[in-house]
């Protein structure tokens, strides 16, 4: 129940007109409370998913924005493919989205697929919501950007709903470019991990194709260094880039736990290629 617009209506109409002033202002934080509340009611099932008032918005506005931008990338090439509706539906199934927080997923998710949704308003939304904030706003396009290449490889059409998403972030096409190569970096230095079996079983050819040089440089990529970094900037560059995907930091930032997923994938590539890149440099 929302009390605040009465109490600070009191105060301040006692302060200027005494007992009638407060009175007013009692009056008035009545009617603001009630709004207040209404606003966040019109969130739907996407708003019960969240424990106070003041990370309701943020958090409801995220899981809109995302769903119907992921709704916007499947139809860029004109249609939706059964693949791109297991692809949302998977995410839906990883955030732990069920009842009306998933009718209002899916609900998005069509919307977004309109020819004439107003991606670019809708995700200033997002900004103001996350009061710019760049780390969550990051974790939000590379959401999208996992989504973009869960069939394997990244369309024009869909690089170019990447860019509109992008730019009302906050982001260039500078910054888009370099998430994407990092990604790419990222989903193969993650196969770098299963190239041989605790038992030794022999390396498929394709695993074998990926050398001990091409993971040691998508580890520099992952880290957003070079190999001819020293030392003390492949540490700052690592601990920046784990402070930026630190799960705890995030949350306490306003992205909703069930976003989580994304994070701590992150932070176990980041962490895997420092550990690479210290082995082989011996520090």
């Amino acid at each position: 129940m929302a009390v605040w617009g009465k109490i600070l209506g009191v105060l301040f109409g006692f302060m200027f007109l005494k007992i009638p002033g407060a009175i007013l202002g009692l009056i008035v934080g009545h009617f603001f409370d009630k709004a207040y509340s209404q606003d966040f009611n019109q969130l739907g099932g996407f708003g019960r998913f969240f424990t106070d008032q003041n990370s309701m918005k943020q958090q409801a506005v995220f899981f809109h924005s995302l769903f119907s931008a992921l709704g916007h990338l499947a139809k860029s090439d004109g249609k939706v493919t059964s693949r791109e509706i297991q692809i949302a539906t998977a995410l839906m199934d990883d955030m732990k989205l069920t009842g009306d927080a998933r009718k209002e997923a899916q609900e998005a998710f069509r919307e977004g697929k309109a020819r004439d949704f107003p991606i670019t308003d809708t995700l200033k939304g997002l900004y103001e919501a996350s009061h710019g904030r760049r780390d969550i706003l990051q974790v939000f396009l590379e959401i999208l950007i996992q989504a973009a290449f869960a069939d394997g490889k990244l369309t024009q059409e869909e690089y170019v709903v990447l860019e509109k998403v992008a730019k009302p972030l906050g982001f260039r096409r500078r910054d888009l470019d370099y998430l994407i190569s990092m990604f790419e970096a990222e989903i193969r230095f993650r196969q770098r991990g299963g190239q041989s079996g605790s038992n030794g079983r022999q390396r498929s050819s394709q695993q074998s194709a990926y050398t001990e040089k091409q993971s040691l440089d998508d580890a520099y990529r992952i880290l957003g260094v070079s190999a001819s970094d020293d030392e003390k900037t492949i540490k700052r560059a690592y601990r920046k880039r784990m402070s930026e995907h630190h799960p705890d930091k995030l949350v306490s930032k306003g992205l909703p736990e069930q976003a989580m997923e994304m994070a701590k994938k992150k932070t176990q590539d980041i962490q895997s290629a420092y550990e690479l890149i210290k082995q082989k440099r011996g520090f």
